[in-house]
C-alpha cells in the first residue's frame, strides 16, 4: 500500500507511534504497575498476537523498555521509559475531558491528591500569562519544521473490538481511547481545530480513501464530537464542526502536540507548528497545573486513591 504525504505535523508523528487503541492502553496499564505479557492479556482482553505486536512497537518507538528481573526468570517485565513518561499530561486531560463527559464509575471512584495536601483538578494554563488555554484562543503559523512528511498508509489494523469489551477496571479515559484510538479519527479532529471543516478540505490534507474519510466522519458525528451543518442544499453538502464535547478535547491534542514537538521530530528540524495564545499574544507553552495551588503538576508530585485508598503507580 503507498505511502501519503502530509504537512509535517507533531500531533501526526505522535498519532503515527501511539495513536492506536491497545497502544494507548498498554501505556496506562504498564503506568498501574500491570507490566507482564500474561496480567496485560488478563486486564485488558486483548489477544496474544496483537499484545505482542504491540509490545514490539512501542518498544521500537521507545516508549517501553522490556527487562528480565533476574537470569532464572522467564517472564520479562514492560516498563515506561523517559519518553513514555512524559506522556503524564496528555493522561491527565484525558481524565478531566472523560469526567465531564462520560459516566465513568471506575473513574468515579479515583480522586487526584497533590503534593500541596489537596485533592484538585489538572489544569492546562498558559506559560506566560496563567490563564486557562482555550480552542478558540490559539492562532497557528508555519514553524521551522514546517516541511512534509511521508507516512505509511497502514501501520497497523484498526481494532474493531468496541472499548466497552475492554475489561480492566484501571482504563480511566477508555472514551477518550475510542475517539483517539484510530489515528485518522484523531487526525481529522486536529484539523478541525486548525478551523478545517468540509470534506474536501479534510481529504486534501488527509488525503486517504475517501471511503474511510466518511467512516470517520460518521464516526466523530455519532461519539458527538462534530455536529453536521448544511451549507449548501442542491446538493445537500454539510460541513463538520466541533461540538462542545469535541472543543473540550484541545487540552489533550495541545498536550500531544508538545510530547511530539520533543520525542517525535527524527531529522531535528523544529517545530512544524508554532502556536501564539491571543489572549497574551505570547507564544503558547501549556503547562499543566494544581487547580489549587496553580504550580505545575509533576508525575511524582500526585497520588492517585481509591476510595480513598492509595494507588500503586509504576
Amino acid at each position: 500500500m503507498p505511502d501519503i504525504i502530509t504537512r509535517a505535523s507533531s500531533i501526526n508523528r505522535a498519532l503515527d507511534q501511539i495513536g492506536d487503541k491497545w497502544c494507548l492502553l498498554i501505556i496506562q496499564e504498564v503506568f498501574w504497575g500491570i507490566n507482564s505479557f500474561n496480567e496485560m492479556m488478563d486486564a485488558m482482553g486483548v489477544s496474544r498476537g496483537v499484545l505482542s505486536n504491540r509490545l514490539q512497537w512501542l518498544q521500537e518507538v521507545g516508549c517501553l523498555r522490556r527487562e528480565t528481573e533476574s537470569e532464572g526468570a522467564r517472564r520479562p517485565r514492560y516498563h515506561l521509559t523517559a519518553k513514555s513518561i512524559e506522556l503524564y499530561d496528555a493522561a491527565l486531560m484525558a481524565i478531566n475531558w472523560e469526567r465531564k463527559w462520560f459516566s465513568n464509575p471506575e473513574l468515579d471512584r479515583v480522586e487526584l491528591v497533590h503534593s500541596c495536601g489537596n485533592s484538585f483538578v489538572p489544569e492546562m494554563r498558559c506559560l506566560d500569562c496563567d490563564r486557562l488555554v482555550l480552542a478558540d484562543e490559539v492562532t497557528y503559523a508555519p514553524g521551522p519544521g514546517a516541511t512534509r512528511d511521508i507516512r505509511e498508509k497502514k501501520v497497523r489494523r484498526r481494532s474493531s473490538i468496541s472499548i466497552d469489551a475492554v475489561r480492566s477496571q484501571r482504563a480511566l479515559y477508555k472514551n477518550l481511547i475510542n475517539i483517539v484510538g484510530d489515528r485518522w479519527t484523531a487526525n481529522l479532529v486536529a484539523l478541525a481545530f486548525h478551523r478545517l471543516d468540509r470534506f474536501d478540505e479534510f481529504h486534501r490534507e488527509l488525503p486517504v480513501a475517501t471511503n474511510i474519510l466518511s467512516d470517520r466522519l460518521k464516526f466523530l458525528v455519532d461519539e458527538g464530537v462534530f455536529e453536521q451543518v448544511p451549507y449548501q442544499q442542491r446538493p445537500v453538502r454539510h460541513a463538520y464542526h466541533l461540538t462542545d464535547r469535541g472543543r473540550d478535547l484541545f487540552p489533550w491534542f495541545l498536550a500531544l502536540l508538545q510530547w511530539g514537538d520533543k520525542w517525535c521530530d527524527p531529522q531535528q528540524h523544529g517545530k512544524p507548528m508554532l502556536l501564539t495564545h491571543s489572549v497574551c499574544g505570547q507564544p503558547l507553552h501549556g503547562e499543566v497545573r494544581c487547580s489549587e495551588c496553580r504550580q505545575p503538576v509533576r508525575a511524582h508530585e500526585v497520588m492517585f486513591t481509591r476510595d480513598g485508598e492509595e494507588l500503586q503507580t509504576a
